[in-house]
């Protein structure tokens, strides 16, 4: 079931109001599958079932090549996945991966990202 958006949502995108329909989106799109909670954060949203399996920000920094303006999207899993649409990826314990992927628009918000962040839900519900 998708719910409203929180006031701390809402005021996490004040710097980049043109992402918030994008986040909008993501979100809608990954309650309709499973029941997920957020928790807002000062340079983050974590999207969460029993543990965090994704995280949603915004640039902090300029990276080169990167856009100005997009929403990073990042989640983990136990092994690294190899794709161009992944901009980055960490190993910041063994067998733990986090992959972060540019999202400008939501037509972005394809399949193949969406079928990723279930292998993330499924990965963090076997912590």
């Amino acid at each position: 079931m998708c719910r409203a958006l929180t006031t701390d949502e809402v005021l996490f995108f004040n710097t980049a109001p043109d992402m918030l329909p994008v986040y909008e989106a993501l979100l809608r799109r990954m309650q309709a599958r499973h029941p997920v909670t957020t928790v807002v954060r000062k340079t983050q949203i974590t999207l969460r079932n029993r543990h965090a399996f994704a995280m949603v920000s915004l640039p902090w920094r300029r990276v080169k090549g990167w856009p100005e303006e997009y929403l990073l999207v990042s989640f983990g899993l136990s092994y690294r996945k190899d794709s161009p649409r992944i901009a980055s990826s960490v190993q910041p314990y063994p067998n733990r991966w986090t992959h972060h992927v540019i999202i400008t628009q939501a037509d972005q918000l394809d399949e193949e990202l969406l079928a990723w962040l279930e292998e993330a839900y499924e990965f963090a519900m076997g912590k």
